[in-house]
């Protein structure tokens, strides 16, 4: 300390000696606020500090919040019985239960944060077998897979449940689904809707939003075409790998007349017989769900299928064989729109993403509704791909898996530029490059 006082001593003078004391006395001060003993803000203190809306910049403690960052009141659960004290409750397939719609009303009243915004709330979920993949690469591109669809929800701020469990023993392959949607509908009442995307598939424009208020006046949303269902009755007329369902009662009675023709039940083969026998173009001797859902709309469409919306305006389920050599081309076509608009040059933090997505839709419908080129597909479908296996029908290994990594890196380009960073060359994953200031987050600037 004496060494110190004396320094500042001769910074100052010997004529001003109340300096050197006051220096001194100041020294001690601010040494002694770095003793060990002194409390200093940890990483509890700092994440409760929220920036002051009065002045920007200033920062308050005590401003901790109960809600989630969609409001939701995750804390909170009141000891009001509903329909989960009720021990005749069941998860499993094969019953429907009754008055859905009321229970879950219930619920929501007792969980008054869920109930807003919840006709516009959806849940995705996917999955896979439980096993490893017996193709090598198959649990890469499975992770591959589940990473593009949670870069979609966490985007659009939807929930994600991804199952690798056979919730059903015998309703496997193609049937995996149904087991697994009853149990989410009652898991998730605050959803109004569930999306199920196989695994398989791929979102490939990642700013597009499904048209809910287009389909309130239905329950189950499936992409195909009316005429190849009801005039041709082809089992292709729909695509059964992506689908909503609304979370209500005839959901669950609508899942069981679908379970019906599945492999848990005893007239399976039957089964198998009467949908080629009424169906055009089935040969599959087995019952799938696919020929099932659309047997139930040619067959008891009065009781199911008036409630079911065949979408073919965008591609809810695009085949990738019609879109997989476009890529290259899409993204050309993307990149002259964000050139020519200077906001959709702007960086931007990921969580307003929406906001640039309905600037870019603005761009694209003022250019004759596809930007001078092709549009992305909102979802594109690797159907009669299996990574997993390795076994494809009617395509080979490299088409297949070039096919993936094309389609996955073009839809992760979308998510890498909030990150600074873009894939300039579709078919090498491995190669990311910065993303310069004002530069096109589709292709690599020259």
């Amino acid at each position: 300390m004496g060494r110190v006082t004396k320094t500042v001593a001769k910074i100052i003078g010997p004529s001003k000696p109340i300096f050197i004391c006051v220096a001194g006395v100041a020294l001690v001060m601010l040494l002694l606020s770095f003793s060990p003993s002194t409390s200093f803000p940890n990483m509890f203190d700092v994440s409760k500090m929220t920036i002051s809306q009065e002045k920007d910049g200033a920062a308050t403690k005590d401003c901790t919040t109960v809600l989630s960052d969609q409001g939701l009141n995750l804390g909170h659960d009141p000891v009001d019985q509903t329909f989960y004290d009720d021990p005749t409750l069941s998860y499993e397939i094969g019953n429907p239960g009754k008055n859905w719609d009321e229970k879950r009303r219930e619920w929501l009243k007792y969980h008054p944060s869920f109930a807003t915004g919840v006709e516009d709330r959806v849940f995705v979920l996917t999955g896979s077998q439980p096993s490893p993949c017996k193709n090598p690469i198959g649990d890469h591109l499975n992770l591959r897979l589940f990473k593009n669809k949670v870069d979609y929800c966490r985007i659009h701020g939807y929930d994600i449940f991804y199952n690798n469990a056979f919730m059903h023993p015998k309703m496997v392959n193609w049937w995996i689904k149904i087991p697994v949607l009853r149990p989410t509908m009652l898991a998730h009442p605050e959803a109004e809707w569930i999306f199920w995307v196989d695994s398989d598939a791929v979102f490939t424009d990642m700013d597009f939003k499904l048209p809910l208020d287009k389909y309130k006046d239905y329950n189950f949303v499936v992409h195909g075409w009316s005429y190849l269902v009801y005039e041709k009755k082809s089992w292709g007329g729909v695509n059964a790998g992506v689908f909503l369902i609304r979370n209500c009662q005839w959901s669950m009675e609508f899942m069981e007349a679908w379970a019906e023709m599945g492999p848990q039940t005893p007239n399976y083969e039957n089964w198998g017989q009467i949908q080629i026998s009424a169906l055009s173009d089935k040969k599959h001797p087995d019952s799938d769900d696919q020929s099932a859902l659309v047997y139930l709309l040619l067959k008891r469409k009065e009781t199911w299928g008036n409630k079911i919306y065949i979408e073919s305006e965008y591609e809810l389920n695009g085949y990738w064989g019609s879109f997989v050599d476009s890529f290259d081309n899409i993204s050309d076509s993307y990149a002259r729109i964000e050139k020519g608009v200077a906001e959709l040059q702007r960086r931007h933090a990921e969580k307003v993403s929406e906001h640039y997505a309905a600037v870019m839709r603005e761009a694209v419908i003022s250019l004759g509704g596809d930007g001078g080129g092709a549009k992305r597909p909102f979802i594109t479908h690797f159907t009669a791909c299996r990574p997993c296996s390795g076994m494809h029908w009617g395509y080979t290994a490299e088409q297949c898996y070039g096919g993936m990594e094309k389609v996955l890196n073009f839809a992760d380009n979308q998510v890498l530029r909030n990150y600074g960073f873009v894939r300039p060359d579709l078919m090498n994953t491995s190669s990311l490059s910065p993303l310069p200031f004002g530069s096109s987050s589709y292709i690599k600037e020259k």
